[in-house]
Parts: C-alpha cells; structure tokens; sequence
C-alpha cells in the first residue's frame, strides 16, 4: 500500500454571475481543506460562473482564458495553502467559450479539459464543443483525469483516462433531477470498470428555476463509496494510487483472478469508434 493521499470535494452552492464571490467561497473551502490535510479539492460544473445562461451574449462577459485572471488567484491561495485544486468555469478562447475545468497548483495551471459532450441545457446550449483529447496531469502525487457532467454518461471518456493511466478521475458537475441514477449507480460503475478512484462533485441550491441534487461522491477501484454528500459540505477520502495502478484483482488465487486492463477485447471494439450515425434497427 503506499502512502494514502487526501482529496476533498467540495458540494457547495453557487451564486448566478458572480465570480468575486463564488472566487471567495473557494479560498474559503482551500483553507479549510488544506486544514484537514486535502492535497487536492475538487470544486463543482461553472463553479466560478454559474450555469444557467440563457444566452451566448449573456455568458460571454463571465468568461475568461485558461490561464486568466481566476486561475491567478487561485495559484497564489494554492501555494499559501500547498494544495492543488481544479474547479469549473467558462473558458474565453477568441470568439469561442467552453465550459471547462482547470487543474491550478502551487506553481499555476498544470492542466485544463473543454467539455466534449454538450447536453441541450443551461450554458451548454451555447458553447462551443471540447476541441481536445482527453488527458492525464500529474499532481499531488497522482494521475488525474478530468472530465464534466455529462461526459460522465458516455463510459468511453473514463476508459480513456484509465488507458491513459489515471488513478483518480474527477466529474465536476451541475445534476439537475433526473440525472439520480447518474449518481447513485454510474459513479460506481465508472470506478469499478476502470479500476480507479472516481470522485464526482455536484453543487446544491436553485439557480433560475433549476434545481441541483447534490449527492456527490468519491468511489474507489472496486466501486465502493467511500465518501457522500446530501448537503452542502465538504467530502474526504484517501487515495491509495497503488490499488488504481494494480489492475489484476486476485479473489481465489489460481481460481479467481480478473484484470480490468489486459482482459479487454479491443479487436471487437469497433463499432465504438464509428463516425456517428444513428443506431440500427430491426424490422
């Protein structure tokens, strides 16, 4: 076993278009993380920003480059503190906005993600795809990987950051109801089938008529929920990087061995990978 590292999420409210004070609210839950021995915090979806635009126009002024004013702030709170964070906002690209989330530590930006799958809702209904791959940064002694929201419903994003060799894969999100089943069962499932440490981290409260279920969660490789959250508050859990590295799982040696890396099949795998077209049907 190697030396356990802290992570903490933090289910938190977010006030509408105002990024002074969602920025201060996280300086405050940095501190009393860092408090509790956390090397990393996790912060939710547009946790600077808000999500619940209604237009391009209306989130174009609260969005800004990566690495920017926001990321600046939050480097000087993370090397006071000696932790890393990453936290959601609206990316500014030229005439583009992403719906991001940035990796910051002690020495500035080690990494950012641009959400590649975009639902019908809020601010995603005008942003601008993710244009980049998904990726792995190093930090706090860990492989992470970052991916938003609905990313987290398609389960090729997470096996591509297992293949990648992440230990810990984060889901900043916004779940509005009906996405319950996401976080009761398919966090679970993301971190068993890809034996890794999974933590998604949803925000609480109402914001322009929508409503946002919390239950955010960090999951071990097994799937087993070591930390929830039903309120506002801050979640805990050690990460242990050599269980998400070791990928043979040995139940009944000789008997009962699976490995969730080199038992895959990938030579059938190629439908996945199939410009996108419509499912076919039977008669």
């Amino acid at each position: 076993m190697s030396e356990p590292i802290t992570i903490a999420v933090a289910q938190i409210d977010v006030a509408f278009a105002d990024r002074e004070r969602n920025l201060a609210k996280m300086f405050e839950v940095l501190a009393q993380a860092a408090k509790q021995g956390a090397r990393l915090v996790v912060f939710p979806e547009a946790a600077l920003t808000g999500y619940c635009f209604d237009s391009l126009d209306e989130a174009r002024p609260h969005g800004e480059p990566i690495p920017g004013p926001s990321t600046e702030r939050m480097t000087d709170d993370c090397r006071r503190l000696g932790v890393f964070c990453i936290y959601g906002l609206l990316e500014a690209d030229g005439n583009r906005l992403f719906n991001a989330c940035v990796l910051v530590g002690p020495e500035g930006v080690v990494g950012s993600y641009r959400k590649i799958h975009l639902p019908f809702l809020g601010v995603d209904r005008f942003t601008t795809p993710g244009d980049r791959p998904f990726a792995v940064h190093e930090a706090a002694g860990m492989r992470i990987g970052m991916h938003i929201c609905y990313d987290g419903g398609f389960p090729e994003s997470a096996r591509v950051m297992m293949l990648l060799g992440a230990d810990l894969i984060v889901l900043p999100t916004n779940w509005p109801p009906g996405s319950e089943c996401m976080a009761g069962c398919a966090v679970n499932t993301r971190a068993m089938e890809n034996n890794v440490y999974y933590a998604a981290c949803d925000r609480v409260g109402d914001e322009r008529g929508f409503h946002f279920i919390g239950l955010s969660k960090i999951c071990d490789p097994r799937g087993r929920a070591l930390a929830e959250a039903g309120r506002e508050e801050i979640l805990y859990a050690d990460i242990d990087v050599a269980a998400a590295r070791q990928k043979k799982i040995i139940r009944v040696p000789k008997l009962h061995e699976i490995d969730r890396l080199r038992d895959r099949r990938p030579e059938f795998y190629d439908e996945i990978t199939r410009a996108k077209r419509e499912p076919t049907h039977l008669a």
